[in-house]
């Protein structure tokens, strides 16, 4: 039996998860494989109840589970929270703690959607299938020094985008796999 951390969120999550439970227990049937899924705290729900995005204890059922089925967060209702408390910090949370490094994202138009893509018929052609592999927990994400500095009446802002080699190779091996997975 494989164990589910179920951290549905705000907004559509709850929605989304209920779904996606249905569609895992259906896979689960067809394929002989069984489910257990536990709900966990997460996002504007968890600092309603815990006043933090990301409580210990939902990070303590996700290190007990075989995966981690997440919804969405954040909300209208928590836009006006300080930036290290905003429901997002969970997100950025769970993939520093579990280096869930990578984002990967089909591109792919169907021949009858051609004319609604933005992207003109002529540079696409008949056909597009794309795989993008965006790397999530470095540079931006979490360089350090940034912040915001006043000076002569001038307001300076910066970000540090730091990258070390290991954080370039996993993505690149993760590239190289994900294409030998395409062929």
């Amino acid at each position: 039996m494989y164990k589910i951390a179920v951290l549905s969120g705000d907004g559509i999550g709850p929605e989304i998860t209920v779904q996606a439970k249905k569609a895992l227990q259906k896979a689960g049937q067809k394929f002989g494989m069984e489910f257990a899924f536990e709900e966990g705290l997460v996002g504007g729900k968890a600092i309603d109840e815990t006043g933090i995005p990301l409580p210990d204890k939902t990070i303590s059922l996700c290190e007990r589970s075989d995966a981690i089925l997440f919804g969405a967060v954040g909300g209208p209702k928590w836009d006006g929270l300080e930036s290290k408390l905003r429901p997002e910090q969970a997100i950025l949370g769970l993939r520093k703690k579990f280096e869930l490094f990578a984002n990967l994202r089909p591109a792919l138009i169907f021949p009858a959607l051609i004319d609604a893509s933005p992207i003109k018929p002529e540079i696409i052609g008949e056909k597009l299938d794309i795989l993008i592999v965006r790397e999530l927990t470095g540079g931006l994400y979490f360089g350090t020094p940034k912040g915001r500095q006043q000076s002569g009446g001038k307001c300076k802002a910066f970000d540090t985008m730091v990258y070390n080699s290991y954080e370039i190779e996993r993505v690149q091996k993760l590239h190289a796999f994900s294409f030998h997975l395409l062929l």
